[in-house]
């Protein structure tokens, strides 16, 4: 240590004057303090030469130079201190999923679900909707006041079905809230009312996007104008995403209706948009089984045209849900929704059976909501 020290006159001299006197141990303390912190390091040893260098050599080496210094922080990758006296911090919101709530203006909300797109859940929505005003129970007096909501962000179906796809913009309350387009007794409220009129423009958002759209969507629309809704359905979009997980966990959702067809690729996600509902607290009405069967017109046999019924009633065995009615394939459905006209405001006789299917249905969601004891909970919008 001395050879080293003597390479610096000052360093040196110190040395040799505390050397000449007999220390006692404070001073000694002090002064191998004060020599170890001004000492230069450690010299590599001149003998390892490259070649003669092993990897365990150099770390011993490394370790010598790092302990010649003294610790300027509390460990060796050179991590400061800590602050005594940190600045204060904004806390982070605690774990677990918002609180849910319902919706201002909305008794019941039932939503209309599927897990394969293409099954008619739109169009089942719709009539479901004008089957739940027509099959209005005796205990309201009055005929019920009926809600439409289509949350399907990407692909809006429900201002063609309803005839409002030219109806323009929606206008806006003293509150700032949406003021639902109304047609065939039935107020609804899209995303398609607030998009470009041009039909081919596409909605490319990302997920943040469309969750703020679908909070917009379920709490800034006036439901609540002219009285109450009795009823809402919500036509949801398929599959199990960000707008199932979203309305699963902020919305009180009275009960589900799940659409699909006979083919085993139709029911299999049916069966996972099951499980999503039953995961995130939303119970299932029953399974609803769109285009079962077709009748020409030259005679009363129905054709199965995508497979067996027998599968679908398997699938609801199962799951231990109830089938709600199974709707046949007639071309008045599509026609009329394409013209704007659901079948359930139609008057030909080729839609009957499927009037009456929807109406079933209708009578069976009512007496579900009687069933289902009111949750209490807030609401917001």
């Amino acid at each position: 240590m001395h050879a080293a020290l003597q390479r610096t006159p000052a360093l040196s001299t110190l040395v040799a004057r505390v050397s000449q006197q007999p220390l006692s141990a404070p001073r000694a303390t002090a002064a191998c303090a004060l020599a170890l912190r001004h000492r230069p390091a450690a010299p590599i040893n001149p003998t390892w030469s490259s070649s003669a260098s092993t990897s365990q050599q150099r770390q011993q080496q490394r370790r010598r130079l790092h302990s010649s210094a003294t610790l300027r922080h509390e460990n060796p990758l050179g991590i400061p201190k800590r602050e005594a006296n940190p600045a204060p911090r904004i806390p982070r919101r605690a774990a677990g999923p918002p609180q849910k709530s319902g919706i201002r203006g909305v008794n019941h909300v039932v939503v209309v679900a599927s897990g394969k797109g293409g099954v008619g859940k739109s169009t089942v929505a719709a009539n479901l909707a004008l089957a739940l005003a027509k099959t209005s129970p005796e205990a309201l007096g009055r005929p019920a006041r009926i809600g439409l909501l289509d949350l399907d962000i990407f692909g809006p179906s429900v201002p063609l079905l309803m005839g409002l796809d030219r109806a323009g913009e929606p206008e806006m309350n003293d509150a700032n809230k949406l003021i639902p387009l109304q047609n065939h007794g039935i107020k609804t409220m899209s995303i398609g009312y607030l998009l470009p009129p041009d039909p081919n423009q596409p909605v490319v958002w990302r997920g943040l996007m469309v969750q703020k759209a679908v909070q917009q969507l379920l709490f800034d629309v006036d439901w609540a104008q002219g009285g109450d809704l009795d009823a809402l359905v919500i036509d949801m979009p398929p599959g199990t995403g960000d707008v199932q997980l979203s309305l699963g966990q902020l919305v009180v959702v009275d009960g589900a209706v799940i659409v699909s067809t006979p083919q085993d690729v139709a029911l299999i996600d049916a069966r996972k948009g099951v499980a999503m509902f039953q995961k995130v607290g939303v119970p299932i009405i029953g399974l609803l089984l769109n285009m079962s069967h077709f009748k020409c017109g030259s005679c009363d046999t129905p054709h199965e045209l995508f497979g067996s019924s027998d599968k679908f009633t398997a699938a609801a065995s199962e799951l231990g849900l109830d089938v709600l009615g199974k709707v046949p394939l007639v071309t008045s459905v599509s026609d009329g929704g394409d013209a704007g006209r659901p079948v359930m405001v139609q008057s030909g006789a080729e839609g009957d059976e499927v009037r009456a299917a929807m109406s079933h249905v209708g009578d069976e969601v009512w007496q579900y909501l009687a069933k289902r004891p009111k949750a209490n909970v807030g609401v917001r919008g």
